[in-house]
């Protein structure tokens, strides 16, 4: 059973450096850059592709997420953000399913929107966020 109306919020991509890597989309694409956030250590820029977004995440410490993450793994995709119609009712159906949960209640991310992500341990090794 599927929750209805569930999309794609955004695809977070990690960065060693975010002026370069916004080049491309600004650049070669011709996309406007949102402005700068900054959440769990990171500063975060989102370029709109229609409902979709792409969030570049750059760390600004050497011990935040995603600096560990580019430790670990390089540059790339960091995680996937599913909008959910009740952030509250999928969390409730993945703990009953027995999913991990890095978050276990909601709490505030970029834009202020409210998000949890899951382990990729118990999503076929891909981290994933949801939001509403």
């Amino acid at each position: 059973m599927s929750l209805p109306h569930s999309t794609i919020a955004h695809i977070g991509v990690a960065v060693a450096n975010l002026d370069a890597a916004l080049a491309f989309y600004r650049d070669v694409l011709g996309l406007t850059p949102g402005a700068a956030d900054v959440v769990d250590g990171a500063t975060i820029v989102a370029l709109s592709f229609g409902d979709t977004q792409v969030e570049l995440l750059a760390p600004l410490t050497p011990d935040g997420p995603i600096a560990k993450f580019l430790d670990r793994r390089g540059a790339g995709i960091h995680h996937l953000c599913l909008r959910v119609p009740d952030l509250d009712a999928a969390l409730t159906r993945c703990r009953a399913l027995g999913y991990r949960l890095v978050d276990d209640e909601p709490r505030t991310g970029h834009g202020g929107h409210r998000i949890a992500f899951l382990h990729p341990k118990s999503t076929a090794g891909i981290l994933l966020e949801l939001t509403e």
